[in-house]
């Protein structure tokens, strides 16, 4: 048994190595170089190279290593993380102050709208400044990186439905090869300039900042992109555990980080002209379209981490009801986590290539990229803060502090990263507004709409005295979806309203949706029996990362002694939808986005899987 714990870790380390660490992995394409690019590049001096390792170093060390390696993996929801995870976990302890669940669920909620920001900017750099190598290679083909890029993303979004199960078990030993090759080439070169590694001493990163206070600010939009990807660390948690992330990183990661990082600096020092591209210099000439291949191949990798975060994510906001339900799709029997959404893909293929389009470059794209990344982690120290304060325990004070400290640094990221808004910056804060919106919208109607709806409501105890007027019955059951399992389904009652017919048996079934991860099958269902052989109350209980198998579900239901015959049962539905404004208002345009959402949203059924012979939907409407 010991020996295959060890497999076992060793495996989900490799596995950590493909998935989590892809983004900040390929981080040294770019990151350094564009310390020193543009109008408030730093002079490229040894003074000016020092200081940036030395920010660069420690910033890995607090913001990735203390912050999210060592703090946020203890911060977990029921194993899970990502900053909906979290955001559940946050509301769950402030439940009961009710302005400041509000505040900290519009943390959570434009948190994630900049996540998205991130999965459009994260394929359009990554695989942008691998391709770019083919330029140092050989400068005529520098007309071909747009193409060749846009090839690349195409393909990569085209295979998406495929699932990640088959090329997934090859990311893992790439990236190890990925990893190695950035230490190689960075210790060949710090062998060569070994006075670069006094870059530790943050003394170096102090004293510049203090000589030249506004350089220093501006580079940190610079700097700041060697920690982007390491919120991949907290959201695919749930997938490999802590530990074998906690090992990745320190065994591997950062080491090889920083090797590549002081040898590209070591190399601008030796040769200012390097700069232009310092991580393909890197190499001997004979081997820069080697390392072209392998680079694209880790961008790539990179790349599909971050779609299937969108997937993820997507699904998250589903069950938490920020979105209308989309049918999902699973691209693995065995592995939950291996989704497929074919609206959210195909939405950001044309939204990458956009992007790609655009910007050109990816020294372009690195203006915009920094603003969502550092956004989204002012905003999951908000919310870890919330958990903290609210946990108890001796050490809480010391890990308040620690937040604090971590917040403080993280928000001048952030300003260093607003100031290139005009540069692009503009960019993921316009589509996190745009998400944002749309998911508060959504929430929004939907809980007023069931309100509405409330006010109408029969409870279940009172539904027997209805029937003992004589209601006609026809043979086979009828189940009824129903929103609030206190009270008897509107779908019903209009139902009853125009057929004036009931089935022999009926079933109320409602689908909870838990603020967990995850529930298991034993702890699922649960019947209530309101009058044995005709009338019964069934709910479905699902974590907001799982979807719901209504047919997997009913047959669960067995084991609580109600069978069902699929081609004698007939599902209800309900549809309600907000009418238009009778006159024009200040939120009008908000009814009128619900309501174009709710006409482009897929059907109920669709989502649930029902068969749609057996399916009869009913629509009411709610003016407001």
């Amino acid at each position: 048994m010991k020996s295959n714990g060890k497999s076992s870790g060793s495996a989900l380390t490799l596995a950590a190595l493909g998935v989590v660490y892809g983004d900040i992995g390929t981080s040294p394409l770019y990151a350094f170089k564009e310390a020193f690019n543009g109008a408030h590049g730093l002079p490229l001096d040894q003074a000016g190279v020092l200081a940036v390792l030395s920010l660069m170093f420690w910033s890995l060390m607090l913001i990735v290593s203390l912050k999210y390696v060592s703090l946020m993996l203890r911060f977990d929801n029921r194993g899970e993380g990502g900053i909906l995870a979290l955001l559940a976990l946050a509301a769950g302890r402030v439940r009961e102050r009710p302005r400041l669940a509000w505040a900290v669920a519009t943390c959570g909620v434009f948190g994630a709208s900049l996540f998205y920001g991130d999965a459009l900017l994260t394929p359009a750099i990554s695989v942008l400044s691998a391709v770019e190598g083919i330029s140092i290679a050989t400068p005529a083909l520098d007309k071909w990186i747009v193409p060749v890029t846009v090839g690349i993303l195409i393909a990569l979004f085209s295979i998406q439905f495929r699932g990640t199960g088959v090329v997934g078990k090859l990311f893992g030993p790439c990236m190890v090869l990925w990893f190695t090759v950035l230490a190689v080439l960075g210790g060949i070169s710090i062998a060569q300039t070994p006075a670069v590694l006094a870059a530790i001493d943050p003394r170096h990163a102090l004293g510049f900042a203090w000589q030249h206070p506004s350089l220093a600010f501006f580079a940190l939009g610079a700097v700041f992109l060697a920690i982007t990807g390491a919120e991949a660390l907290y959201a695919d948690m749930g997938h490999f555990g802590a530990k074998p992330i906690r090992f990745a990183w320190f065994g591997m990661v950062f080491p090889a980080l920083m090797i590549n990082y002081m040898g590209q600096g070591a190399l601008v020092l030796r040769d200012a002209a390097a700069i232009k591209n310092p991580f393909y210099l890197l190499a001997p000439p004979e081997l820069l379209f080697p390392l072209v291949v392998l680079a694209t191949a880790a961008t790539v990798i990179a790349s599909q981490a971050t779609i299937s975060g969108a997937f993820s994510m997507t699904q998250q906001a589903t069950r938490l009801g920020y979105l209308p339900r989309i049918p999902v799709r699973h691209t693995s029997e065995s592995e939950r986590g291996q989704i497929y959404i074919p609206h959210v893909n195909w939405a950001m293929l044309v939204l990458v290539v956009l992007i790609v389009l655009a910007f050109k470059g990816s020294s372009a794209i690195a203006s915009a990229y920094g603003v969502a990344v550092s956004g989204t982690m002012v905003l999951t120290t908000v919310l870890i803060g919330v958990v903290a304060y609210m946990s108890r325990g001796r050490a809480r004070p010391y890990v308040l502090a620690a937040i604090a400290a971590i917040g403080a640094v993280e928000l001048v990221f952030f300003a260093a990263n607003a100031m290139k808004f005009t540069d692009g910056g503009w960019f993921p804060l316009a589509c996190g507004a745009v998400i944002f919106t749309l998911l508060t919208t959504w929430k929004r109607a939907e809980g007023v709409v069931t309100a509405r709806e409330g006010k109408i409501r029969v409870p279940v105890q009172a539904f027997p005295r209805m029937l003992e007027q004589g209601m006609p019955r026809v043979e086979g059951t009828a189940i009824y979806l129903s929103p609030d399992s206190g009270s008897v389904p509107p779908v019903l009652l209009h139902n009853l309203k125009h057929n004036k017919v009931l089935h022999e048996r009926v079933v109320f079934l409602t689908i909870v949706d838990a603020e967990v991860p995850r529930i298991g099958d034993a702890e699922r269902t649960e019947l209530r029996v309101i009058e044995r052989g005709r009338l019964y109350q069934a709910l479905l209980t699902y974590g907001f990362m799982e979807e719901p198998d209504v047919q997997h579900g009913l047959k669960l239901l067995e084991r609580h002694g109600l069978r069902f015959e699929p081609m004698e049962t007939t599902f209800f539905l309900g549809r309600s939808t907000i009418a238009r404004a009778s006159r024009p208002g200040l939120f009008t345009w908000r009814r009128e986005l619900f309501r174009w959402m709710q006409r482009n949203s897929p059907a109920t059924a669709e989502y649930f899987n029902l068969v749609p012979e057996r399916v009869v939907e009913l629509g009411t409407r709610v003016t407001i």
